[in-house]
C-alpha cells in the first residue's frame, strides 16, 4: 500500500517533511497553518501509486481478447463468409504478403488504434482491461488525457516494440513507472489506491 505523504503538484514527487520547495522541479509548495479554513485551494495532493508492468501486462492481456474478438467480428469473420480468406489455410494471414492481406492488417491496426485511444481519452481513463484491474491513464499532471495525446501514446507503442519489447520492459524499472511509450506521449498508468 501507498504511503500517504504529499507530492509536488507539478511534477508528482514526493515531498520531504516540512518542504518550501520541491526537490525536484523547484515548485514552492504552500504549507497550510492548523486554523486555515478548509475551502482554501490545495495546491500539494496525496502520493500517486504507479501501475507497474506486470498489472499492465495483465490489463493488455485482457484487452487484447476483446480486440481480437472486436476485430474478428468485424474484419475477419465476413470477410470468411465471403470467401476472401480461405478457411481451409488458418495461418493464411501470418503467412501472405498481398495487398489484401495489408489491407486486413492495416484494419485491425486502425480498430485497435481507435480501441485504445478511445477509451483512455474517455471518462473512463482506461481500457476495459485497465479499468478492470483498477488503472487509469493520465497526463502527468493527473488530468484525463486528450484524444490526441491517448493516440500518440498508442502509436509510441510501436518504438517500444521496435527496441525489442525494451521499451515495454522500462515500466519495471522507470521511477513512474513509465514505459517508452508513456514517457514520449507525456502520460502516467496509475493504480487506484
Amino acid at each position: 500500500m501507498a504511503e500517504n505523504r504529499l507530492c509536488c503538484q507539478k511534477c508528482g514527487e514526493a515531498l520531504a517533511d516540512g518542504a518550501r520547495i520541491c526537490g525536484a522541479c523547484g515548485e514552492p509548495v504552500h504549507q497550510f497553518a492548523d486554523n486555515e479554513p478548509a475551502a482554501t485551494p490545495v495546491t500539494a495532493r496525496r502520493s500517486i501509486a504507479y501501475a507497474g508492468f506486470w498489472l499492465r501486462a495483465a490489463a493488455y492481456i485482457v484487452d487484447l481478447v476483446l480486440v481480437t474478438i472486436i476485430a474478428g467480428t468485424a474484419i475477419l469473420v465476413p470477410l470468411m463468409a465471403q470467401g476472401a480468406i480461405p478457411a481451409d489455410k488458418p495461418w493464411f494471414l501470418l503467412t501472405e504478403k498481398s495487398r489484401q492481406v495489408l489491407a486486413i492488417e492495416l484494419l485491425v491496426q486502425m480498430i485497435c488504434w481507435l480501441y485504445f485511444a478511445s477509451f483512455e481519452s474517455s471518462s473512463w481513463q482506461a481500457t476495459p482491461g485497465k479499468k478492470a484491474l483498477g488503472l487509469a491513464v493520465t497526463d502527468i499532471n493527473g488530468r484525463r488525457v486528450t484524444f490526441a495525446r491517448a493516440s500518440g501514446r498508442f502509436w509510441g507503442k510501436l518504438l517500444s516494440q521496435f527496441t525489442f519489447f525494451f521499451g515495454f520492459a522500462m515500466a519495471g524499472f522507470t521511477a513512474r513507472k513509465q514505459a517508452l511509450h508513456d514517457i514520449l506521449a507525456g502520460c502516467l498508468v496509475v493504480r487506484k489506491i
